[in-house]
């Protein structure tokens, strides 16, 4: 259990978190808020870590405890929107929803990602080119030799049977594979 006599909790009863009688320690509503956060900053650490940073060792957890401290609010909100408004952290536990969750939506009612892949987007749909994600150094040749490089503005125009993308005044069809290393932040 908890000490008692241990600082913090004075301290906490101080901030309003938590209210101490003579035999349990309550968590008061201002310390259920405050704990909603913490646990959301948690999760959305662990999404960043595991889906942006491809780390999936054991230490996770461990790592994602220290990195939430890092995300204050509006830096959380950013994380939020970039994963698209994740629902689950990779254990399958539910992420709390914050402020910036489900407000920007697509013709399809599925909430959109800040970046996505080229691959995710609709037809018609513009952006800047954020980042490029190749598996390997070919794939990365094929796209720089097309001219794709972060910060272009591009558009997709066609889907199927292969994606067309618009760089300038210039077409170029790609497959999906390519097209799924190519990440998009949307303007909308």
């Amino acid at each position: 259990g908890i000490d008692r006599d241990n600082p913090a909790v004075d301290e906490l009863v101080k901030l309003g978190y938590i209210r101490r009688d003579v035999d349990h320690i309550h968590l008061l509503d201002k310390g259920k808020a405050e704990a909603q956060k913490a646990l959301r900053r948690h999760r959305l650490a662990e999404r960043l870590l595991v889906d942006v940073l491809d780390i999936k060792d054991k230490g996770i957890n461990e790592v994602s405890c220290k990195f939430e401290h890092l995300l204050h609010a509006g830096v959380e909100e950013n994380v939020c929107i970039v994963l698209g408004h994740p629902k689950v952290c990779p254990h399958g536990k539910p992420i709390p929803p914050g402020r910036c969750c489900g407000v920007k939506e697509n013709k399809k009612g599925r909430v959109m990602k800040f970046v996505s892949s080229l691959s995710e987007l609709e037809v018609k749909d513009k952006g800047e080119i954020a980042y490029l994600h190749a598996k390997d150094n070919s794939q990365m040749q094929k796209l720089m030799s097309i001219g794709v490089l972060p910060g272009m503005s591009v558009s997709l125009l066609q889907k199927f049977p292969s994606y067309v993308l618009q760089l300038g005044q210039s077409q170029f069809a790609v497959d999906k594979e390519l097209a799924s290393s190519i990440y998009v932040r949307l303007i909308k």
